[in-house]
């Protein structure tokens, strides 16, 4: 009986050892202290946004208060667009110019 020709072509290659998987890069975002932006609604932002609760929030608000910057997450570069947008355009429609960046982490 004949061999299906399909199952024969697959019988010799190694595609296991031709496959090589890199570790997805990862960013972080960052939000930027300014004179304008109230505090409440920075801990609103990071609550709805980045999924914080209230005390984590609040705690990172007081960071980016005191220190001018702070990383509030790091995600995978989809995420992380995704969640950039959504907080800016947040800000955006409520009038307030919070700064929000992405930056790869290194590896």
């Amino acid at each position: 009986m004949p061999q299906n020709p399909t199952t024969r072509a697959y019988e010799h290659t190694d595609i296991a050892d031709k496959t090589r998987f890199e570790m997805p890069k990862f960013y972080s975002i960052s939000i930027h202290n300014d004179d304008y932006t109230p505090m409440d609604f920075v801990v609103m932002l990071l609550m709805k946004v980045f999924r914080k609760s209230p005390e984590d929030a609040e705690e990172i608000m007081l960071d980016v208060h005191t220190r001018g910057v702070r990383v509030v997450g790091v995600y995978s570069y989809d995420i992380a667009i995704t969640k950039r947008a959504q907080g800016q355009q947040m800000a955006n429609l409520a009038g307030h110019p919070l700064k929000i960046t992405i930056e790869e982490v290194a590896q």
